[in-house]
């Protein structure tokens, strides 16, 4: 059983509320092996959101709901990380990534936190606090 604190990202959090997502029941799987509440911030939530409305209209309550029954919490304000933030997203420009990824990067290196669940193979190329790699669930 993994310990609370794991980042997490939109392609799990998406896939366990998803019954049609290919990989619902790895995201299921996942999450039970891990205690909550599992760290992510507002991109994610809002990716997330986007993400389920496509899937039905009471998709994004669903992810809110998620966190008010403290499966995840939201552990980075972009308003806090602004410039360390943009530094990331031009560090890796020639990557897909998105200010999601980047949140996680930062939460990563203010937690020390290198456990991830993502379905996100971008998360073997980026690295946090420079050199560390992701543990990537």
């Amino acid at each position: 059983m993994n310990p609370p604190g794991i980042l997490l990202d939109t392609g799990p959090l998406v896939a366990l509320l998803s019954a049609d997502d290919a990989a619902h029941a790895r995201a299921q799987h996942l999450f039970s092996e891990c205690v909550p509440p599992f760290r992510c911030c507002e991109a994610v939530v809002a990716e997330s959101c986007f993400l389920m409305r496509k899937v039905h209209g009471a998709g994004p309550a669903e992810v809110l709901a998620l966190a008010r029954k403290g499966v995840y919490e939201i552990s980075l304000s972009l308003d806090e990380h602004w410039a360390t933030i943009e530094a990331l997203l031009r560090k890796y420009a020639d990557q897909p990534i998105s200010v999601a990824d980047a949140c996680l990067i930062r939460a990563a290196e203010i937690y020390q936190e290198p456990r991830i669940l993502t379905f996100d193979d971008d998360f073997n190329v980026y690295r946090w606090a420079r050199t560390t790699k992701f543990q990537m669930l």
